[in-house]
């Protein structure tokens, strides 16, 4: 695939297989589910085959257009791995432990994607472009703040993508789910909320002086 083109714009990612088997009343392929759920969370998991062997690396991901991008070192035998050949990415969060009345009908609230597809690399002044959109999608205001990159730097990282046209969200949200007849059962039951929370910000002990914290920091989000 070519550095210009994209793919087309899809709203049903669902194919034989990204459709969901099991849970499958709890499966969502539009992808303003699917955006949301990347948006929410950058903690993704990606995986691969390195070697013959199957291969987990954990990384930060963000969405630009109809692409999931991420980035390492350019000397990463897992991206090289992955330059050219089918990956799956996952990303996930949890919204909340499920108490119910008994043990099989514990359950977890949570929000998931699974995208499949073609990693690629990305190149030139696209991928230079990338390393500003990464950081508007994590720490947004924090980019013009910055010393620009060096050279050095720029040849170090190396910035990979995979269209978003194959695969699937999963969401689970409610209480427990109970047998009729266990509702009656002298036993608690109900959610446990579970959020992600950004604490203050803390200060560089290493700075030669005291500074202001920007404004930026407030644009974070996360969740």
């Amino acid at each position: 695939m070519s550095q210009a083109s994209l793919p087309p714009a899809q709203n049903d990612l669902k194919t034989e297989r990204s459709r969901l088997r099991r849970a499958h009343e709890r499966g969502l392929y539009d992808r303003a589910t699917i955006d949301a759920v990347l948006a929410a969370m950058p903690l993704a998991q990606i995986a691969y085959v390195l070697d013959g062997a199957p291969s987990l690396l954990p990384t930060l991901q963000w969405r630009e257009g109809d692409y999931v991008y991420w980035h390492g070192s350019a000397a990463s035998r897992a991206l090289r791995a992955m330059e050219g050949s089918q990956v799956c990415l996952s990303v996930s969060c949890l919204d909340g432990y499920v108490l119910a009345r008994s043990a099989f009908h514990h359950s977890v609230n949570y929000r998931s994607v699974v995208l499949f597809g073609e990693a690629e690399r990305v190149h030139g002044a696209h991928a230079e472009q990338s390393y500003e959109r990464m950081f508007d999608a994590w720490f947004p205001g924090r980019w013009q703040t910055l010393r620009p990159m060096t050279a050095k730097e720029v040849k170090a990282t190396a910035v990979m993508r995979m269209p978003i046209t194959e695969g699937a969200a999963k969401v689970r949200t409610g209480g427990p789910k109970d047998d009729l007849e266990d509702y009656d059962l002298p036993i608690w039951a109900g959610v446990v909320p579970i959020s992600m929370v950004l604490h203050p910000a803390l200060d560089d002990e290493k700075a030669p002086k005291p500074l202001p914290q920007p404004e930026h920091l407030s644009r974070i989000e996360l969740g």
